[in-house]
């Protein structure tokens, strides 16, 4: 019997990154695809410790339903951490969610009719397209450099487009590990309130950073309800605890609450506690030091690495934090292709297409260093490079 699916799902894929995972069974493929935290950063100890003093002080009520809003002992910790970045919140205003994945499909839900027009980064985070997809927007692409987004492109496709909202990365973007400049910030979000199009600001690495200044986010710059702030305690706790939040204009969280309600009812309660007590006992930020302090070396030997066996004509977009390195090779490597051979040589990575919302960019590569080892890398990097060297 034919199935009859929706035609939202007509054209849509699996990740490209979760459908490389299983080219990956072979334990000798070192793995450059993901984009995991390293497994040895998880607090497991701590963890541990909390789940089990929660579950014997307050168990009937973690175990039970709880509100689509979260746990309010966390909307508090999330508001500390919202105004320590200059960003004013009150209860109103956030959302826990089941990690920063879950606001994009909220955002989706709540904002996009078929065929209206949104703005994405060229390139941008394939989950992020690979969600849009599905609600049937007409999809267009504001290009960017090492310093990201241009505004003068954002402008023209807003005058041109007329679009609902732009989703942008602003700190460490995935897949480019770019940060959209200081003097860009306020402007950006200056010109999309001008125009009445929300900014949907996914900052799950921000915390992540390695060198430079930190930067203000773009929901601090906000005086009218334009942005919607998406954070993350997947890359600074545990990605599989599923703990997020969503700031934003009180109307626009409400309409996310009704949205979550029919998706998973509320974010996992046992979860939403361990991530309260392990920032309410003063572990959070100085885990975060520990791990940044290990992804920066993975970070430099990868980099160092590159420069040392990669074709001088590779180019190496600026990284001051996150989880990637994005590379673009010289014209006609199509990168697709490379990804066949690379394997074949237990080496693996995710070619660029994938992360541009109409492909195209064959000679771009997104290379992950947080999950595998820095001897690991020296030696993937290696033949990598030797794959590369080859193809030219």
């Amino acid at each position: 019997m034919e199935n009859k699916f929706a035609e939202r799902l007509t054209g849509v894929d699996g990740s490209a990154t979760r459908e490389i995972f299983k080219l990956l069974a072979n334990p000798a493929i070192i793995s450059f695809a993901g984009g995991n935290p390293a497994p040895e950063s998880f607090p497991k100890k701590d963890l541990a410790d909390f789940a089990a003093d929660i579950l014997m002080k307050s168990g009937e009520t973690v175990l039970q339903y709880g509100t689509t809003r979260g746990i309010k002992p966390l909307i508090g910790e999330i508001i500390k951490l919202a105004e320590a970045d200059g960003i004013k919140a009150a209860e109103e205003n956030v959302l826990v969610i089941s990690g920063s994945s879950q606001g994009i499909e909220l955002m989706a839900k709540s904002f996009i009719n078929k065929g209206d027009t949104i703005l994405v980064e060229s390139p941008t985070f394939v989950g992020a397209l690979q969600t849009f997809k599905t609600f049937q927007p007409n999809m267009v692409a504001v290009d960017t450099d090492d310093g990201g987004i241009l505004l003068d492109d954002l402008e023209k496709k807003i005058k041109q487009h007329q679009p609902k909202f732009l989703y942008v990365i602003p700190t460490f973007q995935n897949p480019s590990g770019v940060t959209l400049v200081a003097d860009r910030r306020k402007k950006l979000v200056e010109i999309c309130a001008a125009n009445g199009v929300k900014v949907l600001e996914d900052d799950p690495y921000a915390s992540l950073r390695y060198s430079g200044e930190p930067l203000k986010p773009l929901k601090s710059f906000d005086t009218d309800g334009t942005v919607i702030r998406l954070m993350s305690f997947s890359k600074t706790i545990s990605p599989g605890l599923r703990v997020g939040a969503a700031i934003g204009d009180a109307e626009i969280i409400r309409k996310f609450e009704i949205c979550k309600q029919g998706i998973d009812v509320h974010t996992n309660n046992l979860a939403q506690a361990m991530v309260y007590e392990y920032i309410h006992s003063g572990k959070f930020q100085p885990h975060i030091e520990e791990i940044k302090a290990a992804y920066k070396q993975k970070r430099d030997v990868m980099r160092e690495m590159i420069a040392e066996y990669f074709p001088k004509n590779v180019k190496v977009s600026p990284c001051d934090g996150g989880l990637f390195l994005w590379l673009t090779l010289p014209e006609g490597i199509n990168t697709l292709d490379l990804l066949k051979t690379a394997v074949t040589q237990n080496v693996a990575f995710v070619p660029g297409t994938h992360f541009f919302a109409h492909g195209g960019h064959d000679n771009t590569l997104r290379l992950n260093f947080s999950m595998v080892s820095e001897a690991k890398i020296r030696e993937g990097i290696k033949t990598l490079g030797g794959v590369i060297t080859e193809s030219l």
